[in-house]
């Protein structure tokens, strides 16, 4: 498995394994640590997660599982995110934004006593703020570099307005965006983010490549079309359609870090396989025109 170097400091592995629905997958810590050791064996050491994710029960479960095998935190890079909070208003969740530096300082130090760890080798801004300051934002996060609690700084899902503001207050420093991106998301290359993150050689993490497994059951006529093609292009190439839709992703310019999200193996394996796979120049422009939605002027 290639390394991608993503700062001077940090290298990240080209496919990234995500932890968003483990609190979903009922595993136990010894369960969890033979997966973990599993995705380290094929290369795969970039493990991503988020406070919010499962109102922080993700980020214990993996702490956990680090603290059960010791060896493991040695061996990977550590991504969580931070900015998204819920309330209790009226018998009810609110769910809101904070960006502000005594919470993210907060929210660092917490995500780490979770995680069983000293220090996070990446920390995101998890969504756009309305209410971003980004001199603010950017000053937790230089401190937090500072104080040696994260290696380095990135965003995620940011516009490349927001992305641009937060990258000039940190003194041009935030490593990466996590995005949205398949077949059927092309929000960030209509925005321009896509074309802002390739001239500035910044890499950006792709969350949920295989449309959250729509590609393969949904029953929506433009989830089947774009299948279809996608599958045209598989059998060409003597292979999987998920393996297409990570080389396809792969293929471009930007140097994306596609992130699986499922605990099959099997399925890691092809996300792998992704990496070696050659498409044609007109193969990406079939995917990418596949649903309609974008068209070549």
């Amino acid at each position: 498995m290639r390394q991608v170097t993503i700062s001077e400091k940090l290298s990240l592995s080209a496919i990234v394994q995500g932890f968003w629905r483990l609190a979903d997958w009922k595993w136990s810590a010894d369960e969890l640590v033979d997966f973990m050791n599993a995705c380290i064996e094929r290369g795969i050491t970039t493990f991503d997660t988020a406070e919010i994710y499962a109102d922080t029960l993700c980020e214990s479960l993996m702490g956990e599982a680090f603290k059960r095998d010791q060896s493991i935190r040695k061996r990977i890079e550590l991504v969580s995110k931070t900015g998204i909070f819920r309330q209790e208003i009226n018998n009810g969740q609110f769910t809101y934004y904070d960006t502000t530096y005594d919470k993210i300082k907060t929210s660092c130090k917490e995500s780490l006593k979770r995680l069983n760890t000293d220090y996070l080798d990446l920390y995101l801004i998890h969504r756009e703020d309305p209410c971003l300051n980004p001199w603010e934002t950017a000053r937790a996060l230089k401190d937090l570099k500072k104080e040696g609690l994260i290696r380095e700084a990135g965003v995620s899902n940011f516009d490349p307005f927001k992305f641009d503001a937060m990258n000039q207050a940190m003194d041009h420093e935030l490593v990466t965006n996590q995005l949205e991106w398949n077949p059927l998301c092309f929000e960030h290359f209509n925005s321009g983010m896509i074309d802002y993150m390739t001239v500035n050689k910044i890499h950006p993490m792709i969350w949920s490549p295989l449309a959250g497994g729509k590609l393969f059951d949904s029953k929506d006529l433009i989830f089947r079309k774009v299948m279809k093609k996608i599958q045209e292009i598989a059998d060409r190439h003597d292979t999987e359609p998920a393996a297409i839709v990570y080389a396809w992703i792969i293929y471009h310019p930007v140097g994306a870090l596609p992130i699986s999200g499922s605990n099959k193996l099997k399925r890691l394996d092809l996300a792998i396989r992704g990496l070696d796979i050659k498409l044609d120049h007109y193969e990406w422009y079939e995917i990418y025109t596949a649903s309609g939605q974008q068209v070549l002027r």
